[in-house]
């Protein structure tokens, strides 16, 4: 397994990070796909083995039940010091006016939820899920940077918003001498590529390690084009089915494009997709989700395949513009 730098940070990861959304119980929360612990367990057990280093989940995932089954995963199979625990804030956890967001309220008790379920005393990575339009920059980076001088938190990330919303909240952080955001959880893929205009070359400049979320278009780089849902998630997760309803035309030639390459290296498509990403220098590490060893083991083989410029460009080349999607 390689390992680099997270950003401009000294934290070491994984070239590849296992996402742990695919994990919870399937009757708390809105993901009825999701894997319960009884399954989820051997795929993180196999992730770590493979040298996976790095889990990435959410408060918000399955009502906190994926927190609840990664940190007794790792307390099991894991040495806490050697593994990077990576969660998120910004769901409704209760009801309320001040269930969700990013105020000093929400982020002051989310934390203390969060290392409770992980079952550990600090979070290496922790990240606001979404922008807060409600809640002051302000508010919101002093509040994360009071959670890491009191010991939370090593590092701070931020995942899925404007280019501008995130140069605001660097700079601010900046300016103000507070710890800045050490990495980019973004979506990123063959399908959706805007965020290559304006995010990729802000993290350049300010040194921050991206770790792209949906590196297979939830599974639609990994098969052949379909108008119609071929799996249970597909049928059941309605952020997923929103992500790509707009673009099925344009969409249609890059999954095709990814095919031609696939017969043409002899290769799975979805190892010719997750190479496509890992092969972008801004790209620490894409946010694999695995609910079967085939999966880990076409995400590992995807590390040793590279892309020649010729496949690149035809891969590309099918591209359109999009709308924002995931924000």
């Amino acid at each position: 397994m390689e390992f680099r730098r997270l950003g401009a940070s000294g934290l070491k990861i994984s070239r590849l990070t296992l996402g742990c959304m695919s994990y919870g119980d399937p009757k708390r929360g809105q993901h009825e796909w999701s894997l319960p612990e009884d399954q989820a367990r051997p795929m993180i057990k196999a992730a770590l083995e493979a040298g996976i280093n790095c889990f990435d989940t959410a408060n918000g995932y399955s009502a906190g039940s994926s927190e609840e089954i990664l940190g007794r995963a790792l307390k099991d199979f894991a040495r806490r010091e050697e593994v990077v625990v990576a969660t998120k804030v910004y769901a409704p956890m209760h009801k309320g006016q001040n269930a969700a967001g990013l105020s000093r309220k929400s982020i002051l008790a989310e934390v203390d939820a969060s290392l409770r379920r992980l079952g550990t005393d600090y979070i290496d990575l922790y990240q606001i899920h979404r922008w807060d339009p409600q809640t002051p920059i302000e508010e919101t980076l002093e509040a994360l940077n009071d959670v890491v001088r009191a010991g939370k938190a090593r590092y701070l990330g931020a995942s899925s918003m404007a280019a501008w919303q995130f140069a605001k909240a660097l700079h601010t952080a900046g300016e103000h001498g507070w710890s800045k955001f050490i990495s980019m959880q973004n979506h990123l893929n063959l399908l959706y590529r805007e965020e290559e205009r304006e995010m990729l070359p802000l993290c350049k400049d300010y040194g921050v390690g991206v770790i792209p979320w949906s590196p297979l278009a939830r599974g639609k780089l990994a098969r052949p084009w379909s108008d119609e849902a071929t799996t249970f998630r597909e049928k059941t997760d309605a952020f997923g089915g929103g992500l790509y309803a707009r673009t099925k035309a344009a969409d249609h030639a890059v999954v095709d494009a990814v095919g031609a390459a696939s017969e043409r290296l002899a290769a799975p498509r979805s190892q010719v997709a997750l190479a496509w990403l890992l092969a972008k220098p801004e790209v620490t590490s894409p946010i694999v989700g695995i609910s079967s060893q085939k999966h880990l083991d076409d995400a590992l083989a995807a590390l040793a395949l590279k892309l020649d410029d010729e496949t690149v460009k035809a891969l590309e080349a099918p591209y359109v513009p999009h709308p924002v999607l995931g924000h």
